[in-house]
């Protein structure tokens, strides 16, 4: 049950590069893939990328189903949860997809339940035992509706039932304000690219802010061999 607080980052993408670059700033909690992003690493074997990912971090790794029914999911699903026992299985918010929550929690597999864009999808996926949810808020604001308040929504929604242990991951993070956003509205994942989070460690105060202090400071040491110059 999501009860707002402290988000987790997870890093959206299936580059290693890029997950291990941000595993060593300490603040990955886990890693979301799809197969939008597993296509643009020309030439990487799946279940490689995901074992090698798993490696790099210690956390919820997600990897995503690409058939269109229960028993295609379930059958994927197993597979990938036999790779490493950090593997939640990706399905997609539909009914094929409840049918295989609701399989794969019985097997004792967790999943992600993607591409929900309203609160009742986050419900029934939740009611079928889905480990988390995954509402898109960069695709909602891109049709003028409001991903924000739709992760508002879910947790308002799941914070009504005590017996809702789904936690909301909020997806489709498109700039470092949706990182606070999605906090504040009761998210307990944000997962995001990596340039958001390299961008959400960047002002233009800080980087000026250094320009001053290592100019001072060679100022400081000019001064100094000059005065040792003269002595």
């Amino acid at each position: 049950m999501s009860l707002g607080g402290s988000v987790k980052i997870f890093l959206d993408t299936a580059n290693l590069r890029e997950i291990e670059e941000a595993a060593s700033w300490g603040v990955l909690s886990g890693v979301t893939t799809n197969p939008s992003l597993m296509a643009r690493e020309e030439g990487a074997d799946f279940q490689e990328t995901i074992q090698a990912i798993t490696r790099l971090v210690d956390g919820p790794i997600s990897a995503e189903t690409v058939s269109e029914d229960a028993d295609g999911m379930v059958k994927e699903g197993k597979t990938y949860a036999a790779w490493h026992p950090n593997v939640i299985v990706k399905v997609p918010a539909t009914l094929e997809g409840l049918k295989a929550v609701a399989r794969l929690k019985d097997e004792g597999i967790r999943t992600n339940v993607t591409l929900c864009f309203n609160a009742n999808q986050a419900l029934l996926a939740a009611r079928a035992g889905a480990f988390v949810v995954s509402p898109f808020v960069g695709r909602l604001d891109d049709i003028s509706e409001s991903g924000i308040e739709l992760i508002q929504e879910i947790a308002d929604v799941f914070a009504m039932d005590r017996e809702i242990e789904t936690q909301i991951l909020a997806a489709s993070i498109r700039h470092p304000r949706h990182i606070l956003e999605v906090a504040k509205a009761g998210a307990d994942i944000a997962t995001c690219p990596f340039k958001v989070l390299v961008q959400s460690m960047k002002h233009p105060l800080t980087d000026k802010g250094i320009d001053m202090f290592l100019d001072d400071w060679r100022r400081r040491e000019a001064v100094q061999v000059a005065s040792a110059g003269t002595s």
